[in-house]
């Protein structure tokens, strides 16, 4: 297999699972936005993002300095050195993840009441904290197989992981709520099924590591012990240098929506009241954050399988194969990306009927998807930074990013008013667009490389041209509503808004010569087959 190809089926492998993640904690969103109001929303979008911001930070970006570390050594025949960086990030999860569920389940009730202002958050917070033991061995457990290049066992962990959390969650929460059980209490046992989604990932993990060791025995035992007597103090000391820049870097969509859950409800208090800020922190957290994890699933599988492949071009010094890799990564994540963030931010509207309970916030899901676009560039040229080694520009950039928005939260909310909740989304894709600009100014000073060049324009063209096209057609749609169930129009019109923004946008970006024939090759087969038959209407265009 060559080297385009690994790196393009990894990045499949683990774009299936994030797919059917996030479809699963989709799916678990919609019955519990239905269970629960306003309160058990918040709560239960409360206690998620601060696990996941706790989790990113239990792990201190090791899964992913693991990944790198460990493709390195592999590169250059170091197998058992490897090994024994892999062994002492083990020690080190095992250990985060007590001193983190325990430090989680006595602040919850302190940070639910005084930061949140949602004091019936607490309970789902601790429900959420046993989770916390198992996870951050998972995630070394992960890092070291795409590290490998191996990237099944880490996507399939991660799909058994998420049907276990979804369905023990919303059997939980079902059977909380037909006991008479008040909304807390129900937040708090959807919340309860991810710590049973961690013991079905970390068993799948344990059965791939027994697999892959019988595996390696033999190459082992040929190869040797050499490396194996590396300190491992030296090794932390390796570790923690590259990976404390890593949590800052990873911690930048964990922390907007930490962030989100701690200001929210105190910058809009004193706006529009206690009910109607719990509302908006509501449909933040429960609907629209949902809704925005869609576009950048891509995104998330690139960037996971690219920090091994860059980091092994780098290694070797082979520039060529790194800027096509890094060229390929960055336009890739874009063309795939918007298509997605289009259709989602056109049929907000008929979404939000077709799979919530109320109309209500579709104008915050339309805003906050559109930033993803911006969040799923940041997240690809994080990671090439990442791979070629220069994480504290990551970590700079993130930081200032973050500084961004926190700034503009708090004066785009206080401006606004009582629409202060669009100030604050705003305030997301500004920090997002801020930390890609300075990402990609940094790397273009590292390795030469173009994404669009001069084609921006028409990349921009065919953008505003499907967007008024998908809102002209979801305003069609939704027409339906007077002759036929509310549901089956709004799904009518999401399918309407879907099949011709898919159709027709590889047919734009032809006609606009964003995409052109003589550098279909560096593109995926999958790519390929579509966009190929589509060329001619190029051809015919030129010669016209």
């Amino acid at each position: 297999m060559s080297k385009k190809e690994s790196f393009i089926r990894g990045t499949l492998i683990l774009a299936a699972a994030a797919l059917v993640a996030r479809v699963l904690g989709l799916v678990q969103r919609i019955p519990l936005e239905h269970m629960l109001n306003d309160v058990g929303d918040a709560s239960f979008s409360i206690a998620n993002n601060v696990y996941l911001a706790l989790l990113t930070i239990a792990t201190a970006g090791i899964p992913s300095t693991l990944s790198k570390m460990v493709s390195e050594r592999y590169a250059l025949g170091k197998r058992a050195e490897a090994e024994r960086v892999y062994h002492a990030a083990l020690i080190f999860s095992a250990v985060m993840g007590v001193i983190i569920t325990i430090v989680l389940y006595v602040l919850a009730p302190f940070y639910a009441a005084n930061i949140s202002k949602q004091p019936e958050a607490a309970l789902s917070l601790r429900a959420l904290a046993p989770a916390l033991l198992l996870f951050p061995t998972i995630a070394m457990m992960r890092g070291y197989f795409q590290g490998r290049n191996m990237m099944t066992a880490g996507g399939i962990s991660q799909i058994v992981e998420q049907f276990l959390r979804v369905g023990t969650g919303i059997a939980l929460g079902y059977v909380l709520l037909y006991s008479g059980y008040n909304d807390k209490w129900i937040a708090a046992g959807a919340s309860f099924g991810g710590v049973l989604g961690s013991i079905g990932a970390f068993a799948v993990m344990i059965y791939y590591s027994v697999k892959l060791r019988q595996d390696d025995k033999a190459a082992l035992l040929r190869d040797g012990t050499s490396g194996a007597l590396i300190p491992m103090r030296q090794i932390y000391v390796d570790i923690f240098k590259i990976s404390i820049p890593i949590v800052l870097s990873s911690l930048a969509v964990p922390a907007v929506n930490m962030i989100d859950s701690s200001i929210v409800k105190p910058l809009l208090l004193g706006a529009m009241g206690e009910a109607q800020a719990t509302e908006a922190l509501g449909i933040l957290g429960a609907r629209a954050q949902s809704i925005a994890g869609i576009p950048p699933i891509l995104a998330i599988a690139l960037s996971t399988s690219l920090i091994p492949i860059i980091s092994a071009a780098f290694a070797r010094k082979d520039e060529e194969h790194l800027r096509n890799q890094i060229t390929l990564a960055m336009r890739i994540s874009i063309l795939t990306g918007m298509p997605i963030v289009i259709i989602l931010c056109a049929a907000a509207y008929s979404l939000n009927g077709l799979i919530f309970s109320s109309l209500g916030g579709s104008e915050i899901i339309g805003v906050l998807t559109f930033g993803t676009i911006f969040q799923i560039t940041m997240m690809t040229s994080n990671s090439i930074l990442i791979g070629v080694g220069k994480t504290n520009l990551t970590m700079k950039h993130v930081l200032a990013g973050i500084a961004v928005k926190l700034i503009s939260s708090y004066a785009l909310a206080k401006w606004l008013g009582v629409y202060g909740i669009y100030g604050i989304i705003v305030s997301t894709g500004l920090c997002f667009l801020v930390i890609t600009i300075l990402n990609v100014r940094a790397l273009k000073t590292i390795v030469p490389f173009s994404i669009l060049g001069g084609r921006w324009a028409g990349f921009v063209i065919t953008v505003i041209l499907l967007g008024a096209a998908g809102f002209g057609l979801n305003e069609a749609g939704i027409q339906l509503v007077d002759m036929m169930p509310a549901r089956l129009a709004f799904f009518i019109a999401c399918c309407l808004v879907g099949m011709v923004v898919l159709a027709l946008y590889p047919v734009l970006l032809i006609l606009f010569r964003v995409v052109r024939e003589n550098e279909l090759s560096s593109y995926p087969k999958v790519l390929q087959k579509v966009l190929r038959p589509l060329m001619k209407l190029q051809r015919s265009r030129s010669v016209g």
